[in-house]
């Protein structure tokens, strides 16, 4: 008897926790924040970058890394997301998103590791990487969403 109530009450609170959205569509609260996140870590990896007392091509170095973590990144969302949803995707171009995402995370590993910098600067470099290629995935994820519903 007990149960029944605790189960009324779970379905009412999941049915008032619901946007009115159209299901799967992101508030906008969650879209800007993606789109902030992006920035914010883009331009912190960015500045650092230009602050760092680095040769010229360690900072290309890693400023191509960040553009290449990036599309790797999106990439691979879009793949994953593609098939999820039954559009063809091929198992070679599938394994190279991994491929790619797997070798630019090795490679900042690495130059990171390498790098005759401060371990509090290697860990701000990593850690506004990963903001920059979470937020990334975010935001596509968001365009994807915001464009399915638009079109349903």
């Amino acid at each position: 008897m007990e149960e029944i109530g605790t189960n009324e009450i779970k379905k009412e609170r999941a049915r008032t926790i619901q946007s009115p959205n159209k299901k799967g569509k992101p508030t906008p609260a969650f879209i800007g924040a993606s789109w902030l996140a992006l920035f914010l870590g883009c331009i912190a990896f960015v500045i650092g970058l230009w602050n760092a007392d680095m040769m010229l091509n360690e900072k290309g170095y890693y400023l191509t890394l960040l553009l290449y973590g990036l599309f790797a990144a999106v990439s691979l969302q879009k793949t994953v997301r593609d098939r999820e949803d039954g559009i063809p995707v091929t198992a070679i171009y599938y394994g190279i998103c991994w491929i790619a995402i797997g070798s630019a995370l090795i490679l900042l590993a690495v130059g990171l590791w390498n790098a005759d910098l401060l371990r509090s600067e290697k860990g701000f470099y990593g850690m506004a990487y990963t903001l920059s290629l979470f937020a990334a995935i975010t935001v596509q994820k968001n365009i994807r969403d915001s464009k399915k519903n638009e079109d349903d």
